[in-house]
């Protein structure tokens, strides 16, 4: 089949990449002339695990194609995917604009569609109602500059993890089809048969609106999970419990799982957080409180700056002290910062005249980005942040607090630790990876998430 993808981020690359990998030819469209000519040299905007070479081979031998608009394609393609942001706006609710931006300029192109049929699908996460909003843009556009041309739209959200996106889209443990005509089942059972060989079963067809609400839902249930266990894990240390004790007792009850049941110090990244307030904002348009959603956020938004409290109050306040942060991405094999603990943690301690180092193995640059652009250059906590280029590359420090459990920080050497760094008095595990014994018996204080 031929493909158009319209963004190039996560969803959108990692989604053309694969279908290209099947042997579609695949389109990527994307308005940044510079990201489009980089793709075309091989240089990828996103750390993702395989996706380079899946990107390079593809786009030598001609099946995957980058370009800069619709109008370039659109007289080839069977589908239309729309894989484009949708930011939070102020309030919480999702920014459709580029979404409603794609299916316009789909409209004014209509005229060159193929004699084939054409589906319009939004592969963006997207409130439901979405999906009438692009019909009614699509439309509009239509009736503008063509005759009545139909185009069916579809709601097909993704459920890729940073870190194992390419995988996880390669092997899906579940695909979700929104579709408004039966006409359209077969097509999309052409195309997704290769990811469900095994299971057929994976590809589950659905109406558009069940499909948009489909990915808010299971998004904010795993977040009210991690807000849950973050809960138990703080009580647990008000009464002496061990939160990896009580992890896996309930863990082992097969109504429960094990999954997404480890306390920490937050989930950042561009779904949860952005979804749970997406989903918030619906129910408060069709008049549902959304009570639990809302202690979710809370919950979530408070555990960021329990590393703060623990350490700060451990050295009794902040300035003039030194410390060494290990981890900024939200989650170990991505290079994204988005709402991660990292950024709760660095402004706290900057601004409160810290000297911070802070190491992460792929998300140093886009963390001094944002700083660089929250603080703006002049500003005196920008220059109390120090990007290093190895977990021990300062003189001492006061305090270690690991927020990121990249693997590298697994396997600590305490006794070197104490040697490098003989001011050093804390450590504060974010991601509870470390033996408190251990840790202690180096005379260290060891703080983690519930135990």
């Amino acid at each position: 089949m031929n493909i158009a993808i319209v963004g190039t981020g996560y969803v959108g690359l990692v989604t053309g990449a694969c279908f290209a990998k099947m042997g579609h030819n695949v389109w990527c469209v994307d308005i940044d002339k510079n990201k489009i000519e980089g793709l075309k040299c091989g240089i990828i905007p996103i750390y993702e695990p395989g996706l380079e070479e899946i990107v390079r081979t593809n786009y030598q031998c001609g099946r995957l194609k980058f370009v800069t608009d619709l109008s370039e394609c659109i007289s080839e393609v069977n589908f239309i995917f729309s894989a484009v942001g949708t930011p939070p706006n102020e309030d919480g609710s999702a920014d459709l604009k580029y979404v409603l931006a794609v299916a316009k300029r789909v409209g004014e192109l209509a005229g060159e569609f193929p004699v084939k049929d054409v589906i319009f699908v939004t592969k963006s996460t997207v409130p439901v109602g979405t999906a009438e909003k692009v019909k009614n843009v699509l439309y509009s556009e239509i009736e503008k500059h063509h005759k009545p041309i139909s185009i069916h739209v579809a709601s097909n959200p993704e459920f890729l993890k940073e870190g194992s996106a390419v995988n996880d889209f390669m092997k899906p443990d579940r695909i979700v089809v929104g579709v408004e005509y039966e006409s359209d089942k077969e097509q999309f059972e052409y195309l997704y048969k290769p990811f469900v060989v095994d299971n057929p079963g994976k590809l589950i067809f659905t109406d558009v609106p069940s499909a948009e609400m489909i990915k808010y839902a299971a998004n904010s249930m795993l977040a009210t999970r991690i807000s849950f266990m973050n809960e138990i894990a703080n009580l647990c240390d008000k009464v002496g419990a061990n939160i990896d004790s009580v992890r896996m007792g309930i863990g082992t009850d097969t109504r429960i799982g094990k999954k997404f049941l480890y306390a920490g110090c937050g989930y950042g990244g561009s779904c949860f957080p952005k979804d749970v307030k997406a989903l918030i904002k619906t129910g408060m348009e069709n008049g549902e409180d959304m009570l639990l959603l809302n202690a979710v956020e809370k919950v979530n938004r408070e555990q960021k700056s329990l590393p703060l409290v623990k350490t700060r109050e451990e050295l009794e306040g902040f300035t003039g002290k030194k410390i060494l942060v290990w981890g900024l991405a939200f989650k170990p094999e991505t290079d994204d910062i988005r709402e991660a603990p990292s950024l709760t943690v660095l402004e706290s301690l900057a601004l409160e005249s810290a000297t911070v180092y802070a190491y992460d193995p792929v998300a140093k640059v886009n963390t001094n980005v944002y700083f660089t652009r929250r603080f703006g250059n002049a500003h005196y906590a920008l220059k109390n942040i120090n990007y290093i280029s190895d977990k021990f590359d300062c003189d001492d420090c006061d305090a270690i607090i690991l927020l990121t459990e990249w693997n590298e920080f697994r396997d600590i050497d305490w006794d070197y630790v104490k040697e490098k760094f003989p001011s050093c008095k804390v450590v504060f595990d974010g991601r509870n990876i470390y033996d408190r014994k251990e840790v202690e018996k180096h005379g260290f204080k060891y703080f983690g998430i519930g135990k």
